[in-house]
């Protein structure tokens, strides 16, 4: 079998392209958004999960954690499946269960009505989005990347991340607006069911628009001609180039960690909690610097189509390392605008980084193994640095009273990220490979 595809067997029509690729955001949409809102409703779901604690906001996210190290299982189950039987068949399933896990949040009883069986309920809920995230991630960038346009797959697979970042806008929009309105009290009482229940009629656009959708051409291609792994996660470790990749998906994402899971899903949190801002205003921090990385993302993925990926995601590494630690300080200052500039600087940086890394990753694999190999290197980052940092933050910041924590976290893992993407042979401007 030929190592490299045919560069004509490969070719999609930019007009099918764009729409598969809406297609598929508004069901990555759908399924980050509802993984998303968890984190946002923290401090609320520790009052009416752990009431009775004097670290309730910890609990959640151990519950927030613990569902992390189900995700790399998500990845093993349906990446395995995603290379046998096909990506979109995967994607269906995923976006099924994460909609009725979320929607089934939003119906449990508190604790003050079943005791700790509510914590307990919560968390297995908040695990079986965990192992829906798992076979999203590596699936959707797949599916998204198989079918762009020769030229255009760090374009193409950047809009993906646009509909990440606006579904976490979107749960911030939400969770500021109901807060505001409705108050403390309101919204430990009823309100914060709302949000989760928002998953029925996303789920079921998002389910709507996945079913009318076809498989990748690669997949497609590859299964006509007979030419699919019967074991792909075997094959995968059989193989010392495909070792080295998944070795490389499981670090090159670090900088993953000090982005999405700390400067966006835990900042409200942080700022609420250890900086003394209101919460409407800690909200409004995040929602302000997700629209500035939604608009600097398809800039870096166009971008890393033209210079390649390495350089792209090496510069934002750099450039986090030099600026995390200024931009924490004006997040610190207490004062709203400049904990906006703070932020959204920051945001602009990780775009560089959170814009490629998936198409990177993507190229790092083969297609009879690109599902499996990939959502296993990748999921197992996110559950150790990624899922994990909220509560290594709070645990942290608890232990030593330093509220710069997460400054030197960003530091930290925008430095581990240059290490590994500098061991990367590009492949922005070579063809996907079949095998």
């Amino acid at each position: 079998m030929s190592t490299v595809a045919s560069s004509q067997s490969n070719v999609v029509d930019p007009r099918t392209a764009r729409k598969v690729t809406l297609a598929g955001c508004v069901g990555i949409f759908a399924e980050l958004y509802d993984n998303g809102i968890f984190g946002f409703m923290a401090g609320t779901l520790a009052a009416v999960f752990f009431p009775d604690s004097a670290n309730a906001v910890m609990l959640v996210f151990v519950g927030y954690a613990i569902s992390f190290f189900f995700r790399p299982l998500g990845g093993i189950i349906c990446g395995h499946l995603g290379d046998r039987i096909g990506r979109q068949r995967m994607l269906v399933f995923v976006i099924m269960l994460i909609s009725v896990a979320t929607a089934a949040i939003g119906l449990l009883p508190t604790y003050a009505a079943i005791g700790i069986a509510a914590p307990i309920l919560l968390i297995l809920l908040r695990v079986l989005q965990g192992f829906s995230v798992g076979g999203e991630a590596a699936g959707a960038m797949t599916f998204l990347a198989e079918h762009a346009p020769p030229g255009k797959r760090g374009l193409y697979t950047s809009y993906a991340q646009i509909a990440s970042f606006l579904s976490l806008l979107t749960g911030t929009l939400i969770a500021a607006a109901m807060t505001s309105g409705l108050g403390a009290d309101r919204m430990q009482s009823f309100g914060w069911r709302i949000p989760f229940l928002l998953a029925i009629p996303l789920g079921i656009t998002g389910l709507y628009i996945r079913r009318r959708i076809s498989d990748t051409p690669n997949f497609t291609r590859l299964q006509e001609e007979g030419g699919l792994a019967r074991n792909p996660l075997k094959e995968a470790f059989s193989s010392p180039r495909h070792r080295r990749a998944m070795l490389l998906a499981l670090f090159i994402p670090l900088m993953n960690g000090s982005g999405y899971y700390v400067l966006f899903t835990y900042m409200p949190t942080f700022m609420s909690k250890e900086l003394h801002f209101g919460k409407v205003e800690g909200l409004l921090v995040t929602a302000v610097s997700l629209v500035a990385i939604s608009v600097a993302i398809p800039f870096m993925g166009a971008l890393s189509d033209k210079v390649g990926r390495k350089k792209v995601i090496a510069g934002a590494a750099i450039a986090m390392a030099l600026a995390g630690v200024p931009c924490y300080l004006l997040i610190g200052t207490g004062n709203v605008a400049l904990a906006i500039l703070g932020a959204s600087i920051m945001a602009v940086i990780f775009a560089g980084h959170t814009g490629v890394i998936h198409i990177l990753l993507v190229e790092l694999f083969p297609t009879r193994v690109r599902y499996s190999a990939y959502g296993l290197g990748y999921n197992i980052s996110s559950a150790v640095f990624g899922g994990t940092a909220p509560l290594l933050m709070t645990f942290l910041i608890g232990q030593t009273g330093d509220v710069h924590i997460p400054a030197y976290y960003a530091v930290l893992t925008a430095l581990g990220t240059l290490i590994a993407v500098s061991r990367v042979r590009d492949r922005a401007h070579e063809p996907l490979r079949d095998a």
